[in-house]
């Protein structure tokens, strides 16, 4: 996709497919974490994935730090949890094979402080120019590992995106449209930030599963 991230908060009265904490459209828990991964990858720029995998800083169940980031401090991981006011969003690294797409989501802490993300975000492809809902939010893929991710300002997390794009389906069940973008609420977020898409076909009738999101890393 060719994106240009901007935030936009939603209002609630458009939201129908909200995940909140890390939980799925019908209200799975999510599971808790036993350990703490904290994000040291460089900053991102639109369309540029992170060049430093978040495990090479992982916290081990010692509490050793492994990694401290580019200026020599460890993340705050008693930090406050992410929310849309503190994020930028943006899609990288796209793989495209017949009608299936793979993308990274990511999500990028633009605050001055210190932030924790958990879970799945919940992604919405919405359209009319008034972010209007198309189709069901993405599932969860909970094969994903879930560790608390902790942002110092300007590091980025990441989940794996999948999408199928709804002409792959019978027209007449799916009735395919083109949204303008999407709807991301970060986990435990009660507002959303919204990322521009372009060419992204999503169903408005039927139960095909469009999108799959796995947990922030």
């Amino acid at each position: 996709m060719n994106t240009q991230a901007r935030r936009m908060a939603i209002p609630a009265v458009v939201v129908l497919g909200v995940v909140l904490g890390g939980c799925s459209a019908t209200g799975t828990p999510t599971p808790t974490t036993t350990r703490t991964v904290t994000a040291t990858a460089a900053p991102t720029s639109a369309g540029t994935p992170p060049t430093t995998s978040p495990a090479a800083s992982a916290t081990d169940d010692t509490g050793a730090h492994t990694g401290t980031g580019a200026d020599g401090r460890a993340p705050d991981e008693d930090g406050a949890r992410c929310t849309a006011d503190d994020l930028e969003g943006d899609f990288a690294g796209r793989e495209a094979g017949a009608s299936n797409v793979e993308e990274e989501l990511q999500l990028t802490n633009t605050g001055t402080t210190d932030c924790t993300l958990q879970g799945w975000p919940g992604v919405s492809l919405v359209g009319d120019s008034d972010g209007t809902q198309i189709g069901q939010p993405a599932e969860f893929d909970r094969s994903t590992a879930h560790d608390t991710v902790t942002l110092k300002p300007g590091r980025a997390a990441v989940a794996r995106f999948h999408y199928v794009q709804a002409d792959a389906f019978d027209p007449g069940t799916c009735k395919p449209v083109t949204g303008d973008g999407f709807r991301v609420y970060p986990p435990g977020s009660k507002t959303s930030l919204f990322i521009p898409a372009e060419g992204v076909r999503g169903c408005t009738a039927g139960n095909e599963t469009i999108f799959t999101v796995g947990a922030l890393q």
